[in-house]
């Protein structure tokens, strides 16, 4: 079985940073993809970035250049960094690890950006 959990939600400023952590646990394979989402109120889910075991990095249009994604491959910890983030980012932000055609999800961890 495999856990993952995120942590390090809060409320931030607008303008402001923070850094979101997910760890994975269990029965991890070489060969995987973390990656992070969000889902704000009355809005679909939506893909904010991922990072494969190789480093290969993805992100989702609205956070190009503001947010970062990086990874301890022998942790199996992602870290998602957060900058100059607005209103429109907070939303409850998932991590997900994806590996032979089975995706875990975490529980989730609430973004509040409001001044």
């Amino acid at each position: 079985q495999v856990e993952v959990v995120e942590s390090g939600g809060g409320s931030v400023q607008p303008g402001g940073s923070l850094r979101l952590s997910c760890t994975a646990s269990g029965r991890i394979f070489s060969s995987n993809v973390i990656g992070w989402y969000r889902r704000a109120p009355a809005k679909q889910r939506e893909l904010v970035g991922t990072i494969s075991n190789s480093g290969l990095i993805k992100y989702g249009d609205s956070v190009k250049g503001r947010f970062s994604i990086s990874r301890e491959n022998d942790q199996n910890t992602v870290y998602l960094q957060m900058n100059s983030l607005k209103p429109e980012d907070t939303a409850v932000y998932y991590c997900n690890l994806e590996q032979r055609w089975t995706t875990y999800w975490g529980q989730g961890t609430q973004v509040t950006v409001s001044s």
